[in-house]
C-alpha cells in the first residue's frame, strides 16, 4: 500500500520539526518545506538519510510546486516569537497571507486536507477568561504585535473561505504557549528567556509586575492534539494547550528552583499590548478529540532544561536580540 504523503511547511522550526518526527514515526512520506529564515536545519538533519523524507528549501510566500500526490498539508510556516516577528514584520504578514493562499491553492489542486497553525494570539489581550473558541478577541491591528496577530486571524478567515466556497477539507488549531526541546534559547519567549538567563547566571527579567499569566503545554502533548485534529471531522478552530495557568512571577520562581541558581528577579515595564492573561478552554478538544495534556509542567520543564543545559556554549551566549524597549508603554 502506498504511504500517505504529507507536506509540512515551517518544517525546520520548533513545532514543524516535531511534526516531521511524528509523521515519520507514523510511516508517512514527509515532504518538509522551509526557507530557514527562522528555522534551523539541525532540527531535522537526523531525518535526511531516510527514504521517506525529503526537504525543499522554499519560501511558501512564493508559488509552491510539489510533484506527485499529497494527502495532507500542515501549514506551520511563520515567525512565532516576538523577536522574530518584530524584526521581520513584512515577511510575517506575507507568510500569513500569500503563504496560506498558496497552501490552500495547492491543497485544492491535490485534493488534500489542510491543517493550519493558528495561535492564541488571535484573542489578543483577552477580555474573556479562559479563552473559548467562540471569543472573537481584543487585538490592536496597528500595534507592534499586530503583524503576527492579524496574519493569523487572516489565515483563519482565508482557510474558512476555502472551506465554505470550494468545499476544501480544512482544520484550524489555535496553539497556546508550548515549550520543549528545539526551542531557540534566545527567541524572546518567556520560558527559554528565563532558562537562558538562569544558565548564564543573569538576573531573571520579568516584564510588568509579574501578575500576568500564561499556560504552558509540553510539545509532545501539543503534537498529539494536532494529529487528532487533523484526522477528526471538525473544521472550526480548536484550542490546543494546557489550562494549568501560572503567573509570570511564580513561573520565574519555578525556573530558579529548577535550575538551582540564586538570581534575583528584576522588573521592567510591560511591552505594548502584551496579554495580561492566557489560558485555554479545552472543552472542545476534550469532547471532539478525546484529548487533554498528559505531561505535567514539572516533568516537561525537567526535559526542556536538560536540553538547554546540553547546548554548546556559543549557543548559550548567542545574542538574538531585539530592542523591546521601543514598544514599552
Amino acid at each position: 500500500m502506498d504511504k500517505k504523503r504529507i507536506l509540512i511547511t515551517g518544517a525546520a522550526g520548533f513545532l514543524g520539526s516535531h511534526l516531521c518526527d511524528r509523521f515519520i514515526a507514523d510511516e508517512y512520506h514527509v515532504i518538509a518545506m522551509d526557507n530557514l529564515i527562522t528555522g534551523r536545519l539541525k532540527n531535522i538533519e537526523h531525518l535526511f538519510p531516510l527514504e521517506n523524507f525529503e526537504f525543499y528549501n522554499h519560501d511558501v510566500s512564493n508559488f509552491i510546486h510539489v510533484p506527485g500526490k499529497l494527502d495532507y498539508i500542515l501549514h506551520f510556516a511563520s515567525p512565532a516569537s516576538p523577536i522574530d516577528y518584530l524584526k521581520i514584520p513584512i515577511q510575517t504578514l506575507k507568510v500569513g497571507s500569500l503563504g496560506i493562499h498558496n497552501c490552500l491553492g495547492l491543497a485544492r489542486a491535490k485534493k488534500a486536507r489542510v491543517l493550519i497553525a493558528s495561535t492564541s494570539e488571535v484573542y489578543g489581550d483577552p477580555e474573556v477568561h479562559p479563552q473559548t473558541e467562540e471569543y472573537w478577541g481584543n487585538v490592536n491591528p496597528i500595534g507592534p504585535r499586530g503583524v503576527y496577530d492579524e496574519a493569523k486571524r487572516f489565515q483563519e478567515a482565508m482557510t474558512m473561505a476555502y472551506h465554505t466556497y470550494h468545499g476544501l477539507e480544512t482544520r484550524i488549531v489555535r496553539i497556546f504557549n508550548t515549550y520543549g526541546p528545539r526551542m531557540r534559547l534566545n527567541d524572546g519567549r518567556v520560558l527559554p528567556a528565563f532558562i537562558g538567563q538562569a544558565l548564564r547566571g543573569e538576573d531573571i527579567t520579568v516584564f510588568g509586575d509579574g501578575s500576568q499569566t500564561r499556560s504552558f503545554c509540553y510539545v509532545d502533548d501539543l503534537i498529539e492534539g494536532i494529529v487528532r485534529l487533523l484526522h477528526s471531522d471538525y473544521e472550526k478552530p480548536v484550542n490546543i494547550g494546557n489550562p494549568d495557568e501560572i503567573s509570570i512571577q511564580d513561573f520565574a520562581e519555578e525556573i530558579i528552583k529548577l535550575t538551582g541558581t540564586d538570581q534575583k528577579v528584576v522588573y521592567k515595564d510591560l511591552p505594548q499590548n502584551d496579554p495580561k492573561q492566557r489560558q485555554p478552554n479545552i472543552d472542545k478538544a476534550r469532547s471532539i478529540l478525546n484529548w487533554e495534556p498528559k505531561i505535567s509542567r514539572s516533568d516537561g520543564l525537567k526535559l526542556t532544561y536538560q536540553y538547554f543545559k546540553n547546548l554548546p556554549e556559543d549557543e548559550l551566549y548567542k545574542k538574538d536580540h531585539y530592542n523591546f524597549e521601543k514598544f514599552i508603554k
